[in-house]
């Protein structure tokens, strides 16, 4: 649906609002929470306030995702911008503040369209501004909606125009094996063509020093972030979360290759949400994220059965990330 009618001043397109509504959020944090394992989904850590801190993690010392893509992405953007063509549309999964869609623009040829996708409304428009104030020739096509669920790009929109897809930050780790395809399975669907294209990031396997120092920064500020779904949940659901009875704390699963972060509650409490009420014993955690770590070959292992083919990789000096070219072999 359309949600907003007046054209939002600088933008090409109006608003395309595909927010999930209040309920799910209600119906998602019950059901997470009755499970064996408390649970509760990352998405949610995506408010206005959990953006803002999100982008001060991306700044940290510790956090070497983002400043080691952004230095691939800068190295190779002649590459990139070779490979990509012309006159393409450019959509972003997870756009937030579209700090690296913003360099990027400055060095790849002639995009045509913009399109950022995501779940933080106020964010969203932000950076959507913000583009189409410094490339006015670029159309600009903002989608709110959770990239989790099956996304529909507006009927109008061009499909004879080369769509390349781009998902940095190695956010495809916060899903689950099964989901990672489901994943790469919805971005298919997002092409028009063969030959559409889609340049993602992953974290690769290192040691686990730099892993666990990249998720538990001596600032607080991820401790910072992780709470805030907490509060989130007392001031949309009403419920009576005591935010300073539970702790932060990030480990890497190696069995799994994957950090997984944790609130952890310091006693025994009864936390309430609406009509539901839940136990938590010391200790006792909820799972707020998982990130999984990769290896180019398994990745690109999982993703060619699903159609996709990889044309190039790039890496950093000291292989602690990687940039990918993934072509569309078949719809």
């Amino acid at each position: 649906m359309e949600s907003n009618s007046k054209k939002t001043t600088g933008l090409t397109r109006p608003l395309h609002d595909l927010h999930p509504p209040a309920g799910d959020l209600l119906s998602e944090v019950l059901t997470g929470l009755t499970a064996p394992q408390k649970t509760l989904p990352c998405k949610y850590f995506y408010d206005q306030k959990g953006s803002q801190l999100f982008d001060k993690i991306c700044e940290l010392a510790e956090y070497y995702p983002t400043r080691t893509e952004i230095s691939i992405l800068d190295q190779s953007a002649r590459e990139i911008s070779d490979k990509v063509g012309p006159k393409i549309t450019l959509i972003e999964l997870g756009s937030g503040s579209s700090s690296k869609t913003e360099n990027l623009l400055q060095k790849i040829d002639e995009v045509q369209r913009y399109v950022p996708i995501d779940i933080s409304r106020e964010h969203l428009m932000e950076a959507s501004e913000r583009i189409a104030g410094r490339f006015p020739h670029i159309e600009v096509w903002p989608i709110c909606a959770d990239m989790n669920e099956e996304v529909s790009l507006p009927d109008d929109i061009d499909t004879t125009s080369k769509r390349v897809l781009f998902f940095p930050g190695s956010t495809v780790g916060n899903f689950e094996h099964e989901s990672q395809i489901a994943f790469l399975s919805r971005m298919k669907r997002l092409c028009a063509n063969v030959g559409d294209q889609l340049l993602i990031g992953i974290d690769l396997i290192k040691d686990i020093k730099t892993l666990e120092a990249a998720y538990n920064d001596a600032e607080g500020v991820t401790s910072e972030f992780n709470l805030n779904i907490l509060q989130r949940i007392n001031t949309e659901l009403g419920a009576d979360f005591k935010i300073d009875h539970f702790i932060h704390r990030a480990v890497f699963n190696k069995v799994k290759s994957r950090i997984e972060m944790h609130l952890v509650s310091v006693t025994d409490q009864v936390v309430q949400i609406q009509e539901e009420k839940f136990q938590f014993d010391s200790n006792e955690s909820i799972c707020t994220e998982y990130s999984h770590k990769f290896t180019i070959d398994g990745f690109v292992q999982m993703a060619q059965p699903i159609g996709w083919e990889l044309e190039q990789a790039w890496t950093d000096k000291d292989q602690l990330f990687a940039v990918l070219l993934l072509r569309l072999g078949e719809l």
